[in-house]
């Protein structure tokens, strides 16, 4: 379109249109769908609830979301604990209102210093921000696969985002190891500067930037644990049947098959879910169901849940941990 805008105008020129007259005028909207009705809700009402609007219904959008829409982005919001239950800001989320990121990457930022791990998460949260950082040429792609499988970690995506960011800035941020590794130097610079942004607005609200001693079995553990935090409503559980079912909205999903999982864990955090020929869900986490019942006890409410597997093994996990919080208290 920007061609086809500067072509006779600026200069003469040509614009050459990769699909048919047919197509255009048959297949093709009139207008882009508005990017209000693309992008995330939840992060347009957390900047709404910060600028003081409170009457989100009658609020005058230019493209006016659907009304379940907007409910989903405030419950998710409620769940985060960004607004109470009368639909207020809290504390919480006006502190997520101060970073550019979707509000779960906020609350995971922002939890992430009371694990311990704040410098790991703000590492992930800024690959998380940028493009897909793994280049697999057609040419190359066996090299490319062994190459990402150098920097896997055994319990998923995140953390091997987390091993590709470390290892880039070991090796002086050089684009000739990014290209003999197969990931891209743009993408990982672009992740840098992400980062030392989110640094700055830490550092500005006086959150600590911690790591966990590297020794410590803990030290992913946190992380894992910071990533439940933010992600806790996007989860997937292994059914006896051994296809992976969303928990609550029971979705039937596969892990992408870019993940580098090379077992199907039981739990399975997810960062985004594809539709293509297939529901997929991407950049996945193997997680614990003790972590989701303490991290996110009003959501994982078992009086809420639709019968499933997951209800079943989440009820036999709370009723565990009830009992030895009993014996503790004894």
């Amino acid at each position: 379109m920007q061609r086809a805008g500067r072509a006779g105008r600026t200069k003469p020129g040509k614009c050459f249109r990769l699909y048919t007259e047919k197509a255009y005028k048959t297949e093709m909207n009139d207008q882009t769908y508005p990017e209000i009705l693309r992008s995330n809700l939840g992060t347009v009402v957390l900047q709404l609830k910060k600028l003081g609007v409170d009457d989100l219904v009658h609020f005058d959008f230019m493209d006016p979301p659907a009304p379940e829409t907007l409910m989903r982005a405030l419950e998710m919001l409620n769940y985060l604990a960004a607004i109470d239950d009368n639909g207020e800001l809290t504390e919480l989320g006006s502190l997520m209102a101060e970073f550019p990121l979707d509000p779960q990457l906020a609350k995971m930022v922002i939890a992430s210093t009371e694990l311990n791990c704040s410098n790991e998460v703000l590492s992930i949260t800024a690959m998380l921000s940028v493009p897909q950082c793994f280049v697999r040429p057609t040419e190359a792609k066996k090299a490319a696969d062994e190459a990402k499988a150098r920097f896997a970690h055994i319990d998923g995506d995140h953390l091997t985002l987390l091993n590709v960011y470390h290892a880039f800035k070991q090796n002086h941020e050089d684009v000739q190891w990014c290209y003999d590794n197969f990931v891209n130097y743009r993408a990982l610079k672009n992740a840098d500067n992400v980062r030392m942004q989110l640094a700055r607005i830490m550092d500005k609200y006086n959150l600590k930037r911690l790591s966990t001693d590297f020794k410590s079995k803990d030290y992913y553990i946190n992380i894992r644990k910071a990533l439940v935090a933010g992600f806790f409503m996007q989860v997937a559980h292994l059914e006896r049947s051994g296809h992976y079912i969303t928990v609550k909205d029971n979705q039937l999903v596969q892990l992408h098959p870019s993940t580098v999982l090379d077992h199907k864990p039981e739990w399975a955090l997810y960062n985004e879910f594809v539709l293509t020929t297939k529901n997929f869900i991407r950049t996945v986490t193997d997680v614990k169901a003790e972590w989701l019942v303490q991290m996110a006890p009003q959501y994982y409410d078992m009086s809420t849940f639709p019968e499933c597997d997951a209800k079943r093994k989440l009820t036999h996990v709370i009723q565990t941990l009830t009992a030895l919080r009993g014996v503790r208290g004894i």
